[in-house]
Order: C-alpha cells, then structure tokens, then sequence
C-alpha cells in the first residue's frame, strides 16, 4: 500500500516500547494492541528502535528482529519509521534489514561515538543510505552542536526527508529551517509538551511515547496545533504534563519507566526496562502515575 510519507512525518511519530518476556527476552508480539490501538486513534508513523524503544539496552540481533516483528504487525497499515545508528556495520546491517522487512523511511539516530565530526556523520548518513538501498530518511538530531553548516551538510544528502529536532533551542531550529531545504519536514522531537514552541517556529508533528498509553490524547494535540488553536492544545498538554514529569526524573533515566510502569497498571504488561534505565519507579513516583492514569479514566 503506497502511503504519504511527507504527510505521515508532519504528524505523530509514535516510539513504540519494546516488550520483554518474563525471561527478558524480546517479545514483539506484545505490540499487537497496542499498535492497533494507536493506528485506530490515528497515529500516523509508529516508530520501531527509538529511544522510548530502548535502542541502545538492544542487541543488533534483537533490533533486527523488532524491525522485522513490527513491520509484520503493522502490515500495511500506515507507514514504518525504523531506527537506525550505533557504530557504522551496524547501522548498515539495520538500515538493510529494516528495509527488506518492508520499513518506509530510517530515523538515524545522531551517533554517540566520542570522536564524531560533522563531515564523518555525513559519510555515515551517506553509508547508511546505501545500504538500505536509498530508503528516506529522518535524521534525529539531540545535540545541535555540530552547528547550522553541520545541519545544512546533512540535510543536503539525497534522500533526507525530515529532521527530528530534539534539543531545547527553539531559535537555532527556526535558524536550520531557514538554511535548509524547504521540502524537509521538521518535527517536534521532545514530545507534546515541547510541541507548541517548536510548532511556533516551522516544525510539524511532534514524536512521543504517549501513544503506547493515550493515543487519544497525543492525536488531540496534534489536531489542536494544526488548527493553530494553541490554547486547547495547551490546555489538552496540561492535563498529560504529570506523565511527562514522571518520565523527565532522574536524569530522563525514569523516561521508559514511566511509559512500562503505565502499561503494566493498564493490564499490558510489556516487562521491565533493561538498566541503565532506572527500574522500578519509586513509591513518590508510582503514586504520581498512578494519580495521573486514574485522573485520566486510563485505569
């Protein structure tokens, strides 16, 4: 099914969770509702090996495996965003199976690598392409350190189609927009409650891990900034921020916590999130969550 990838970019990016059996062993199976959750409320582009995914606690092996689970969960459905990054061979490796699994576009994830220069990380992007046999791309870009020459570089390469923007720094995005190609879709990618700043400066749909517990909701707001309606979109983020607050703790160390505590609480259990992440929440937080899912009518 040909799906519009321009329009799916400008709208929700849900990062989907990645499930755990009660051995710790992925189980991507534990999706199936969850996704037919979110593409039933209208969640545009679902997101395999995010950070919400625990990208970096995963084995090359076990993201292959996800990307290839969830394309054949989805089936069709919507368009597939599928992460990509780590060192060079395994990007590669993913970016080629993530495309024969039947993924629509790569999010490559901004390497973590300590020695990284901007003209590396085009060569990386360019690689990355190759091996996934030209498939679009989003760059995720949570340092702008490397600059509006940097960005620009990057967005020049054949084949980027959107820029997920996930530092706090509103005016160096409004900067990139304007130094870049005007075909590349900007998105807000600090969730809903970064998404009226970003959206006042050129950016379009926004990423978040709230869809994997209220889609309703993050579609609310979504609709609410497209109608240029910032007040209800703001009123809608006010009655979500608790969630976002619980997640933002300890160093955002408790940011997959929060969403797995809330799955388990809401009868999907998807398992526990693999250190370095904190696990479980504590009782502070626990009773926070638990207050905002009862306030909310989510459990």
């Amino acid at each position: 099914m040909a799906h519009d990838l321009d329009k799916a970019l400008a709208g929700i990016s849900g990062i989907l969770v990645t499930p755990y059996d009660a051995d710790g062993e992925i189980a991507p199976a534990k999706l199936a509702p969850i996704l037919d959750r979110a593409i039933g409320a209208g969640v545009q582009l679902p997101v395999v090996n995010g950070n919400t995914g625990e990208f970096y606690a995963l084995t090359t092996e076990e993201a292959c495996t996800m990307a290839t689970e969830v394309a054949a969960l989805i089936d069709g459905r919507v368009p597939l965003l599928a992460g990509v990054g780590r060192g060079i061979r395994d990007a590669c490796r993913l970016a080629k199976t993530s495309a024969d699994a039947g993924a629509s576009a790569l999010m490559i994830h901004q390497p973590p690598d300590p020695f990284v220069a901007p003209r590396g990380t085009v060569d990386y992007v360019k690689a990355i392409s190759d091996a996934s046999g030209g498939l679009p791309m989003m760059l995720y870009l949570r340092n702008d350190a490397i600059g509006i020459k940097g960005i620009e570089a990057l967005c020049a390469i054949p084949g980027v189609k959107g820029v997920k923007w996930a530092t706090p720094n509103p005016m160096k995005l409004a900067e990139a927009i304007a130094a870049c190609d005007p075909g590349i879709t900007w998105v807000g990618g600090l969730a809903e409650v970064w998404a009226p700043t970003f959206y006042a400066v050129g950016a379009r749909g926004f990423t978040s891990g709230l869809i994997n517990v209220w889609p309703e909701r993050s579609v609310a707001i979504l609709e609410a900034l497209n109608a240029s309606d910032y007040e209800k979109a703001r009123a809608l983020i006010a009655d979500m921020a608790a969630f976002e607050e619980i997640r933002a703790e300890e160093l955002n160390g408790t940011n997959v916590t929060g969403v797995k505590s809330a799955l388990i609480a809401m009868g999907q259990d998807c398992g526990p999130t693999r250190p370095p992440s904190a696990w479980p929440l504590t009782p502070a937080q626990g009773d926070k969550l638990t207050g905002f899912l009862s306030a909310n009518k989510l459990i």
